[in-house]
């Protein structure tokens, strides 16, 4: 994840020790040569016991896939930050003591590259802590061997497997609890943008889908802590725009018997109602979201909800959809489709397509190409099939590769050829929120009602400064298949400018402890909350209904509805010809998008080599630190339905460098305080180890 505005290094940890140098006379040569050894030996010392002070290394964050797994990542960021840990961007991973990597299941080109990176993090002899979905979805995979792991509902406990990790334990942090508070400290990847994951997990069984295996059954969070969120959010004056992310986000509610309707509304309602804060509805499913047409066209008219909806339909044949376990049928995802764009004026939809699906016929294919003709989506997301082990279409006949690029290249071909998305638009004016900085390095990215990728200058026209995170008007100049360029005419709002550093660190606690607090109420709360834990289901083969939910580069305003949607207006259209991979809009800079982008259109199934263990990787019985061990006591707590009073205590291991010794320490203490503990403990085997050294320089001949 790319860290982008860090703070100062001087407003991070305070220095733990601080000593005042006395200067001394130098009597001969002899003694200045053995007060040089000592200088050198109380540095080395030194520099020793500050690598074993929690909380002061440097860490670099990988994110791979959706803007769940992006929300996660920033609520990582935000601990680490918090305790004092020092967050590095792409340009500085070298320099990181551990690199933090949140992992994507749902392609196998995400796979890779994620094995590619722990290939060369070994090589570097960094420190390694994988996070996400594929530990959490296959923990057994050979290039997981040895490393520490992070399972999807344990990101609140991201402080203690990092510094563990960093001693050269190995944690595996899996097991499945309640989810993680939405109050957590975050750093957002894009202050602009604010992640508000609805729940997690999903209801369906897709037999494609890894995702089920690691977020498992839906789970969501109850409604007044959503609105909370998002009302917090709102009122950051550096916020243009609050992302709704799910698995599914028809499915929300249903297993605590919460409304999305009613969620939605209520959301809205915490929104600026002069409009610069939007709303983004998340992905979503054709099955549930059946039930609630009617009342979702309303949210998606209001003014300060984008125009836009995301819905996978992965095939345009019935068959095709049966083998997949989706769910419904061509003519129900029409339905949703039909109704929508009825009711909504200037509707951006955007859906996914799935290439070479086993068994996937040439009419199948066919009817695919027709759906894509008849309905023009702007942002189309494509896919080759990538049989993801321990799924029930891993186990299906496959169609021969080489016709599934061509079907992939012949889908492609079909979205590329819609050069008049966004005529329609020029000469128009619209409203927009600019929100990034273009691939191009030269515009910023904004978006309009519908969601279209507005194109605009880095400075106002007026010479008052840069336009990113301000609201304008700007009118349409020129259209491009992915984009539009405007011009700026006014600013309509503009952040205050001590508003500036907002959402570089973001905090929405609601008056919570700081996470050096929380660290000694971990267990407390978590054992609290294991009542309410989800079981893990580790033989559990059936997968979610899931879609990689990419940040839309493109969509176009309702000028050009008619145009973009002819199956909207009465006549649908026929014919469809060949094409290709997935296309991510040029000009917008979301890094998830480009990692996606790069997997719908990688030209090849053949993933990169497995990443081997190290040598001597395997662990043994006595380094391994899981769920069950000394180390953390909660988890035990949690699988064994202990109460509250087992997590009462924790015993926090440590190893202390002392004159070249090593010891292992254990502490037992109450919860509220071990991360002092710690602390003092790496206090005092720093001053153990400078005087050790200067005790042995002093007694050198």
């Amino acid at each position: 994840m790319d860290i982008e505005d860090l703070h100062d290094e001087g407003e991070g940890r305070t220095g733990l020790l601080q000593a005042h140098v006395k200067r001394v006379s130098r009597v001969d040569a002899s003694q200045d040569a053995a007060s040089q050894s000592e200088a050198a030996a109380t540095a080395a010392a030194a520099t020793a016991a500050a690598s074993c002070v929690p909380g002061t290394q440097r860490i670099w964050v990988k994110t791979f896939g959706c803007s769940h797994n992006s929300s996660d990542s920033e609520y990582m960021c935000g601990q680490l930050q918090e305790y004092g840990f020092t967050l590095v961007d792409d340009s500085a991973r070298d320099s990181a003591a551990l690199w933090l990597i949140n992992t994507c299941t749902v392609k196998s080109p995400s796979q890779s590259a994620m094995d590619t990176l722990l290939r060369r993090g070994r090589q570097q002899g960094k420190a390694l802590l994988v996070a996400g979905c594929v530990p959490q979805g296959d923990r057994r995979a050979a290039e997981l061997r040895g490393l520490s792991l992070l399972g999807v509902t344990q990101i609140d406990r991201v402080v203690e497997a990092v510094e563990e990790t960093l001693k050269g334990h190995t944690v595996q942090l899996l097991a499945k609890k309640a989810l993680p508070r939405l109050d957590l400290p975050k750093v957002r990847r894009n202050r602009h943008v604010e992640i508000i994951p609805l729940s997690t997990g999903c209801l369906g069984a897709c037999t494609y889908c890894k995702t089920k295996h690691a977020r498992g059954q839906l789970g969501s969070y109850d409604p007044s802590e959503l609105v909370k969120r998002a009302a917090a959010a709102a009122a950051d004056p550096q916020v243009r725009e609050i992302w709704l992310s799910s698995e599914d986000t028809g499915a929300y509610g249903r297993d605590i018997g919460a409304s999305l309707p009613a969620l939605l509304q209520s959301l809205v309602e915490v929104l600026p109602p002069d409009g610069r804060c939007m709303l983004r509805v998340g992905m979503t499913n054709p099955p549930f979201m059946l039930q609630h047409l009617d009342a979702v066209a309303a949210i998606l008219r209001d003014p300060r909800v984008f125009s836009y909806l995301h819905v996978p339909v992965q095939s345009g044949s019935d068959a095709v959809l049966l083998g997949m376990n989706r769910e419904y049928t061509l003519a129900q995802f029409q339905r949703v489709c039909d109704t929508l764009l009825s009711q909504v004026p200037g509707l951006e939809l955007a859906t996914d397509i799935i290439c070479g699906f086993p068994g996937e016929s040439e009419e199948d294919h066919a009817a695919t190409l027709a759906l894509l003709a008849r309905y023009r989506f702007p942002h189309t997301h494509i896919s080759q099939f990538y049989p993801r082990p321990g799924t029930p279409a891993a186990r299906m006949q496959r169609v021969p590769t080489a016709v599934v690029k061509q079907r992939s290249r012949e889908v492609t071909a079909v979205v590329d050829s819609w050069a008049g998305v966004y005529e329609g638009l020029v000469g128009t004016t619209h409203r927009c929120c600019v929100v990034d900085t273009a691939a191009d390095g030269v515009h910023l990215v904004a978006h309009n009602k519908t969601y279209a990728q507005v194109l605009v200058a880095a400075e106002a026209p007026d010479g008052s400064g840069s336009l990113l995170g301000c609201v304008v008007e700007a009118r349409v100049l020129s259209a491009s298949r992915w984009s539009v360029k405007a011009e700026v005419l006014r600013v309509l709002y503009r952040p205050p400018a001590d508003a500036d550093q907002a959402g570089q660190a973001v905090h929405h606690s609601s008056g919570s402890e700081s996470i050096a607090q929380q660290r000694g109420s971990t267990e407390d709360h978590g054992v609290a909350q294991a009542a309410a834990a989800v079981p893990c289901s580790q033989e559990e083969s059936t997968s979610c209904p899931c879609a990689a939910q990419a940040s839309p580069g493109s969509s176009c305003g309702s000028p050009a509805q008619a145009q973009r949607h002819p199956a909207s207006s009465a006549a649908a259209a026929g014919d469809a010809t060949a094409a290709a991979t997935a296309t991510a809009a040029p000009g917008f800079s979301s890094q998830q998008q480009q990692e996606q982008a790069h997997g719908s259109c990688s030209g090849t199934e053949a993933e990169e080599e497995e990443a081997p263990p190290p040598p001597g990787a395997e662990p043994s019985a006595a380094s391994v630190l899981s769920d069950t061990s000394a180390v953390f006591p909660l988890a035990r707590a949690e699988a064994s339905g202990e109460g509250a009073s087992a997590a009462g205590s924790a015993a926090a291991a440590t190893s202390v460098a002392l004159g070249g010794l090593h010891l292992q320490t254990v502490s037992h203490a109450k919860s509220a305080g071990v991360a002092e503990l710690l602390l003092l403990f790496s206090l005092l085997a720093g001053l153990a180890g400078m005087l050790a050294s200067g005790l042995l320089a002093a007694l050198q001949p």
